[in-house]
């Protein structure tokens, strides 16, 4: 009764509280090996030199010819980077040039990092096929960024087995 109740309420409380904290410590830490072991999945499967924390995805599009546009993605730690994502507006192709347009956003893009001195991602993935991969290549290799590992993702059609997903990667 009284102020020893009172003790005893707080008492279970905290005691609630500290379990809940703990649980919510072990979540954490669970969530962050799968990301890892995520991530490891991917160094493994492509043959990475180190574990890809840091991923940039680029995609060209268009409506029907007219306004292109560029996105770029970025997963940090296995998690969606939304603050790192970018929007680019194409400036100098006309028309859809597929080709054009990537190597425009990948120039835009690592030549801001560089100036900026952020840091560099340990994977670019491009959407498209080895035209996309090979101008990404060249304007990477433009600025000394040899070891970087690119992969081009592009749809196909193979007559025996429907849509197939093409992976064309860097020795990197």
């Amino acid at each position: 009764i009284g102020d020893k109740k009172k003790l005893i309420d707080l008492s279970l409380r905290n005691a609630k509280y500290m379990q809940l904290e703990k649980k919510k410590q072990i979540l954490l830490r669970k969530e962050k090996k799968e990301k890892t072991n995520s991530l490891s999945v991917i160094k493994k499967d492509l043959r990475l030199a180190v574990l890809p924390k840091h991923i940039e995805c680029f995609d060209n599009s268009n409506l029907q010819g007219t306004n292109p546009v560029s996105a770029c993605v970025v997963f940090k730690n296995g998690k969606a980077s939304k603050k790192d994502y970018r929007l680019f507006n194409i400036k100098s192709v006309k028309g859809p040039d597929d080709y054009k347009s990537m190597e425009e956003v990948v120039l835009r893009r690592y030549t801001r990092i560089v100036n900026e001195k952020k840091s560099l991602p340990q994977l670019i993935i491009v959407d498209g096929g080895k035209g996309q991969y090979s101008i990404s290549r060249k304007v990477l290799d433009n600025y000394g960024f040899h070891d970087i590992p690119i992969i081009a993702i592009a749809k196909g059609k193979n007559r025996n087995q429907g849509n197939e997903t093409f992976i064309h990667k860097s020795k990197s």
